[in-house]
């Protein structure tokens, strides 16, 4: 079923689980990605402020190069203990990633950014799940990173929408995990075509 949108969607990423999200709830959409140095966190003491900040980054970098339409744009990051779970620099960091988060609960948030052109209304919110990330043996962690889908992911993880060996949400949406909540992008775009 496709979702008929009254403008051009286009997504400020190049993240192949976004793209998918949008795909199989059907939009039709463009991908324009960002391509920001995204912040460290440094200076950051919440996460909300943090994703809410890198998501209206990413939407601002594209929104100039876009004549009309909505753009989206979305951050995800783990957080635990206080500070930021960001993306995995290599193998290494990693490994040292799914260490801190096996057997333990942790929050996932999506900061998402809509910025509609060329009348520049935006609308923004965030999002946090609960996920819960089995114990995993040493040989478990080796054959995970083998895989190499912890690449490019904030917390080192991909989560599967079903059945997923290793992470579950606790309480939140699995979208959000994944990194855009279609639960409550549907109805801010239906917003967007409305106002």
């Amino acid at each position: 079923m496709k979702s008929a949108l009254p403008f051009r969607l286009i997504l400020a990423s190049s993240s192949p689980a976004r793209r998918e999200l949008l795909t199989r709830a059907g939009y039709d959409f463009e991908v324009m990605p960002a391509n920001i140095d995204e912040p460290s966190g440094e200076g950051f003491s919440e996460p909300r402020p943090l994703v809410e900040h890198i998501a209206w980054l990413k939407a601002a970098a594209v929104a100039p190069r876009v004549d009309g339409g909505v753009v989206v744009a979305a951050d995800t990051l783990g957080w635990i203990h206080g500070g930021p779970i960001g993306k995995p620099a290599n193998e290494v960091d990693a490994r040292r990633i799914i260490r801190t988060l096996a057997g333990t609960e942790h929050e996932l948030w999506t900061g998402v950014c809509l910025w509609r052109r060329p009348d520049d209304i935006q609308l923004a919110w965030q999002e946090v799940s609960l996920v819960r990330m089995k114990s995993l043996s040493d040989e478990e962690i080796e054959t995970y990173l083998r895989a190499r889908t912890w690449e490019g992911c904030s917390g080192a993880y991909a989560i599967e929408q079903k059945n997923d060996p290793y992470v579950r949400v606790a309480r939140g949406s699995v979208t959000n995990v994944i990194g855009l909540p279609m639960e409550t992008l549907a109805p801010a775009l239906e917003w967007m075509a409305r106002f």
